[in-house]
């Protein structure tokens, strides 16, 4: 497998860059940092003369190395055999399993989101949600590939996941019977009053492209009389920088997109429109991009360069928050580092990280039974250990959403269920969309 390659898809919560090691690079260590290493080398010889069983060389300088990335961030880390083996099933796009993006959080594996229509998401699997168990066996503290590769299986089979789920007051247990899952990134439809709904469900490759697909599949359906287009990020955890730029680029006929700021030569890049795709495809319609707290990366990337530049009205969530981008390092031809190595900016200068994006009509989702529950845990990136911190210094007061009881978000998740409206969000961006002219609202440039 190429490591170009990987690019694509090396994590779906990270915008992934790729760079090369240069020698000079990996070789250059500060002078001051010998006593350090000699400490290292220390603990090496000590373990590996007094510990109680013998210990493998590899198993150490494995640890070594994990330990170092994981001092640094939440996403950074070592990969290598089974790891690159999962980063290629990504790349050719299906698989036989749950249909789950996770994380491993403070030793327990985290769901950052179920893949729309898999074997988990039609289980009612939540982004959010810790697996505590896998068939009874507990895998708190293990390791996260070892936990991957149990879930993964021959379609038909069944596992039994057993879920924290946060204002939940006791776990409970899932049978989810594993499937073939093919990651279908993009997804769309036609509702009534001629609004088309494009959702993007990770930022793999060609997305640019199989959006502006579906867009033309919209255009053609409604007889070339589209009166507005939902763009559904929702639960969308990133993917490649570059289809978070030519997804923008689509809806854009000027200006920044994205900037990207890191330390090393060459990490400072700056991605403008009309580079990808000539000009707005959507010309005189009106958007709304949907997002809520599992939308990170690619995802925050796209939302907050089309409202920065007013071409889409944000509703939904605050997004997740992560504004990092992550580095493919080769060390050698079976190993890399995935290493944090820029911050990105939208294009009015403002970093993602730790804040993300506030939409500009937030829009609670009544229809999740869970809802008053569930928003005292939702989990961002500020909340996980490591993280980086947002140069301006954000405080948490200044990150809390509004308290006041806003009339027009008063159903309950019975009442709308009566309705026949399974998705609240959606729900209010399509009626929002019905309401709106070209003057109004939705399309404010």
């Amino acid at each position: 497998m190429k490591f170009a390659d990987l690019m694509r898809s090396a994590a779906l919560v990270t915008a992934v860059a790729l760079i090369p090691a240069t020698t000079a690079g990996m070789a250059q260590v500060d002078g001051r940092a010998g006593p350090e290493f000699a400490k290292l080398f220390a603990t090496y010889q000590r373990i590996k003369s007094n510990y109680v069983e013998p210990v493998d060389d590899d198993k150490l300088i494995r640890g070594a190395i994990d330990g170092m990335l994981a001092s640094l961030d939440p996403h950074s880390a070592y990969v290598d055999g089974s790891d690159l083996q999962r980063l290629e099933t990504m790349i050719d796009g299906n698989y036989s399993g749950l249909g789950l993006s996770v994380v491993m959080e403070d030793g327990a594996v985290k769901i950052i989101s179920p893949f729309r229509g898999s074997p988990a998401d039609k289980m009612g699997l939540k982004a959010g949600d810790y697996i505590t168990h896998l068939d009874g066996e507990l895998i708190y503290g293990g390791d996260l590939d070892d936990a991957v590769a149990r879930m993964r299986g021959k379609a038909g089979t069944a596992i039994t996941l057993t879920i924290f789920r946060p204002g939940r007051d006791e776990p409970f247990d899932v049978s989810v019977t594993r499937g073939v899952i093919e990651l279908e990134p993009v997804t769309y439809k036609l509702e009534r009053g001629n609004i088309g709904v494009i959702s993007v469900n990770e930022f793999s490759a060609d997305v640019g492209s199989d959006v502006y697909s579906a867009w033309s599949s919209i255009k053609k359906e409604a007889a070339g009389r589209v009166n507005g287009l939902v763009l559904d990020l929702r639960s969308n955890p990133g993917g490649s920088l570059d289809e978070a730029v030519a997804l923008s680029d689509l809806f854009l006929d000027k200006g920044r997109i994205v900037s990207q700021r890191g330390r090393a030569r060459g990490e400072t890049l700056l991605y403008d429109a009309e580079t990808v795709f000539r000009g707005d495809m959507a010309s005189g319609v009106p958007v709304i991009v949907l997002i809520d707290a599992g939308s990170a990366s690619a995802s925050e990337i796209v939302a907050g360069a089309l409202q920065d530049h007013r071409r889409a009205l944000v509703m939904g969530d605050r997004s997740f928050g992560k504004g990092s981008v992550q580095s493919l390092i080769p060390l050698g031809r079976d190993a890399a580092l995935k290493l944090t190595t820029a911050r990105y900016y939208t294009p009015s200068g403002h970093s993602v990280q730790e804040g993300g994006i506030k939409p500009d009509i937030m829009v609670p989702q009544l229809s999740d039974p869970d809802l008053a529950k569930r928003s005292k845990y939702v989990m961002r990136e500020s909340d996980l250990r490591g993280h980086l911190v947002n140069e301006l210094g954000l405080k948490d007061d200044a990150l809390e959403s509004d308290k006041i009881t806003d009339p027009r978000f008063q159903k309950t998740a019975e009442e709308l269920k009566g309705e026949g409206i399974e998705d609240f969000q959606l729900h209010y961006a399509l009626e929002t969309l019905r309401r709106t002219t070209p003057s109004a609202v939705a399309l404010r440039r």
